[in-house]
């Protein structure tokens, strides 16, 4: 059974848009692409390269489909590229659109449906990068087996969000973390199961915080 991996670069108040260039995604006058560049270094080269090492296809989002479709095929002596051209590219769109990099395939209706059918099939892991709009129906639909979140020490302000739309109240387990550098956090995480609810300070409560609590359920 293929899982689905989501690696997405965040800054720290959220942002996703346009992390590797400043032409990448300027929608809704966004001027700050390329915040990722200046930080990488080779244990980011690492991390990635042991994520794409396994046998694997892409999903991506429409809008991500197009920024790779008119880059990854230009490139010349990259293994990336050689790769990225060489597998899969399942993209997901809200309406029919063509598709011209070899290899691509339009999922577009019951998208979660199909993913879910896509994955009960024998087939390697499907890798998402960017796709704010489609990791958020990936997380709605519990179809997420891997979330590898790079958290960057930049904050942006305005932007497209990862969590934009908000998410599923769950637990999820960390797998993997490292530290770069720069201060890059890579953190992996796997879904574990519902959300648990405790008080911090389990004691009885003062006279003062019962008032308060009355006070506020009625504001």
């Amino acid at each position: 059974m293929a899982k689905i991996i989501v690696n997405n670069f965040v800054s720290l108040d959220g942002v996703i848009q346009s992390p590797g260039g400043p032409d990448e995604d300027t929608s809704n006058g966004f001027k700050w692409g390329g915040w990722v560049a200046p930080h990488w270094d080779d244990l980011m080269n690492e991390t990635m390269g042991a994520s794409m090492q396994k046998p694997y296809d892409l999903l991506l989002g429409r809008r991500t489909y197009e920024i790779f479709a008119a880059h990854w095929p230009y490139r010349q002596n990259d293994p990336i590229a050689e790769k990225f051209n060489s597998i899969r590219k399942y993209a997901v769109s809200g309406k029919q659109v063509e598709l011209n990099w070899k290899g691509s395939i339009l999922i577009t209706g019951d998208v979660a449906a199909q993913l879910q059918q896509l994955k009960s099939q024998p087939g390697p892991d499907l890798l998402v990068f960017g796709s704010g709009k489609l990791v958020q129906t990936l997380l709605a639909n519990n179809l997420v087996d891997i979330l590898q979140v790079w958290t960057f020490p930049v904050t942006i302000g305005k932007g497209k969000r990862l969590f934009a739309e908000g998410t599923q109240p769950g637990n999820w387990k960390v797998t993997d973390s490292r530290v770069s550098t720069t201060g890059v956090v890579i953190a992996s995480y796997e879904p574990a199961g519902e959300i648990k609810l405790a008080a911090i300070a389990p004691e009885a409560p003062s006279e003062a915080e019962l008032e308060r609590r009355e006070r506020h359920a009625v504001e």
